[in-house]
């Protein structure tokens, strides 16, 4: 019976969330150029598995492939994220590219002439890992680039499901290429998949958002992506969710080459098959995302898929059957991709434009650090007692993580919750000011009514947290001894480009949190005064103005 037949309008509601980003022509032709990509990595992937099980067959050194992959999401994220939000993401995208591609040659010429290593082939598949790590941020950011962002869950699932539509036939072709060729043949494979992407990245011209201040400096640039996901505790629930996750899981992936090989006594058809398993639930995840999205909330579906990566983990520990093994990678696959793509979508929904790229390089750099540390904790568990020990142990790691997790709730923003605030143009300085003169020091005065006043110091700090995610330093808020219906709040910014930057970053999410101050206020409002710090020998600007200034009036900031 088609499915159409079943729920005509429910199929229908399904197809128009999952294929609506194949409407725009760019986030088409990139997905077709990343699925072959995909296919070209995954046959790398077990090409590279496969050939240290070869040259150096121990539990260890084969899941230390996988981490060689993974570390350079933990060493190079935040770098690649903070680059993403200052410079051009095409370019980046580009340049990462031409190093996958001569990584990817390179290992394979040297396969090719017999000279590979267990060290060569380690290093390559890290420098491999490096190019990745470098255009994730940058790819990932730029989606907001190819469809509006009420569609970025939709597109966020159908790369899932390219990605994982290649995970499901590329490791068996992948498999069948190693098994017939060797392992070469798929690290070439790997190395011309890149040209589709290079050729799309040269052909996309994107619309770069106008901006009138210079970019943060890299080592600024790291740091405030640190601070707004650190003063951001939907974020940090976000990663710490995802690094429970990541590490008892990893052990599937990890361990799959050897579960292949002494659990089941296959080779590298039997991997292929596992992988491809793997893929397939995976696929099956990412298409069905958008229905369950509709009816169950991300905390609830993450804390399912713990729950069923336990399962899934102890079935593969256990299984003595190909079939049951099989299966249990589906369950695998299924929970691997439900679990990050809703990661990954809550991150996106959670994190405003001007620094996005640094808060997926953060959500990349806890996920990949997650899975090196389990592959190669699993990796030595199994060294040191047995496979199916290691297994059994990552299961219940995973069923401690669920647990856990009615601690650490996830919540998901709306669509459009963290676009830009659109505020009251900023009041001009009476003098001209240097772009590093500062510090700028910012004071409000508020009078606020003393069956106010609970409220508002709860509130006010409040504020203060999003004025420091934003970049205010050394902020604080007194109130006055001699008349208690007045307080003071205070805050700094470095320089004066800082003080600018920080004036486009509230978003509309921040707003309630600024009406309500706003309403505890006699007037509505306080009144604002800047100041700009100067030092011995410093040239005088004039007299203090003092204003109701729209930047920084409660309205605006509260």
């Amino acid at each position: 019976m088609p499915l159409q037949a079943l729920d005509p309008s429910a199929f229908a509601r399904w197809r128009a969330a999952t294929l609506a980003p194949f409407a725009h022509r760019v986030f088409a032709v990139f997905w077709w150029a990343t699925l072959i990509s995909s296919l070209g990595s995954l046959m790398q992937s077990v090409g590279a598995a496969w050939l240290m099980a070869t040259i150096a067959p121990s539990a260890d050194r084969v899941a230390l492939v996988q981490t060689a992959g993974a570390l350079p999401f933990f060493f190079f994220s935040l770098v690649a994220g903070a680059y993403a939000d200052t410079h051009d993401r095409r370019l980046i995208m580009l340049l990462s590219q031409f190093l996958m591609l001569a990584a990817a040659a390179t290992l394979a010429l040297l396969t090719l002439l017999g000279h590979v290593t267990p060290e060569l082939l380690l290093g390559l598949t890290f420098l491999i890992g490096c190019g990745t790590a470098a255009f994730a941020p940058a790819w990932q950011a730029s989606i907001g680039d190819q469809v509006p962002r009420e569609l970025i869950p939709s597109a966020v699932m159908a790369n899932a499901v390219g990605f994982n539509m290649a995970r499901s036939v590329g490791p068996a072709i992948g498999g069948v290429i190693v098994a017939a060729s060797g392992a070469a043949a798929a690290f070439v494979i790997n190395a011309v998949s890149y040209l589709g992407t290079l050729g799309a990245l040269f052909w996309w011209r994107p619309v770069r958002p106008r901006n009138e201040l210079p970019p943060e400096p890299l080592g600024a640039a790291i740091a405030a992506g640190a601070r707004y996901v650190r003063l951001s505790p939907h974020l940090t629930a976000i990663l710490a969710r995802c690094a429970l996750f990541a590490v008892p899981m990893a052990a599937a992936p990890a361990l799959m080459p050897i579960v292949a090989r002494d659990l089941l006594g296959g080779g590298a058809p039997t991997y292929g098959l596992l992988l491809g398993a793997f893929g397939i639930g995976a696929m099956g995840s990412a298409l069905s995302s958008a229905t369950l999205r509709t009816r169950f909330s991300s905390d609830r579906l993450l804390r399912v898929a713990a729950g069923m990566a336990s399962v899934a983990l102890f079935a593969i520990g256990q299984s003595r059957w190909l079939a049951l093994t099989l299966l249990a990678h589906l369950l695998a696959g299924s929970v691997w991709t439900l679990a990050l793509a809703n990661f990954n979508i809550a991150v996106q929904l959670s994190s405003p434009r001007w620094v996005m790229g640094r808060t997926l390089a953060m959500y990349q750099t806890v996920a990949f650090a997650g899975i090196a540390v389990g592959s190669w904790i699993w990796g030595l568990v199994g060294h040191a007692f047995g496979i199916r020990e290691s297994l059994t142990v990552a299961a219940g790691a995973s069923l401690i993580t669920l647990l856990v997790a009615r601690w650490i709730p996830v919540s998901v923003a709306t669509a459009g919750s963290y676009d830009p605030h659109v505020r009251s143009q900023m009041v001009e300085p009476k003098f001209p000011i240097h772009p590093a003169s500062g510090p700028v020091i910012v004071t409000i005065e508020y009078r606020v009514q003393s069956s106010n006043a609970v409220r508002f110091v709860a509130l006010i700090n409040e504020l203060g947290r999003i004025r420091r995610r934003d970049g205010a330093r050394w902020w604080s808020v007194c109130q006055d001894i001699d008349d208690p219906n007045t307080w003071i709040e205070r805050f700094e910014s470095p320089t004066w480009i800082d003080y600018l930057r920080r004036q486009s970053r509230p978003t509309r999410a921040d707003q309630d949190v600024r009406q309500q101050v706003s309403k505890l206020i006699e007037g509505g409002r306080g009144t604002g005064r800047r100041f700009l710090q100067r030092p011995r020998g410093a040239e005088p600007l004039g007299e203090s103005q003092q204003r109701h200034d729209p930047v920084e009036r409660p309205s605006d900031h509260a």
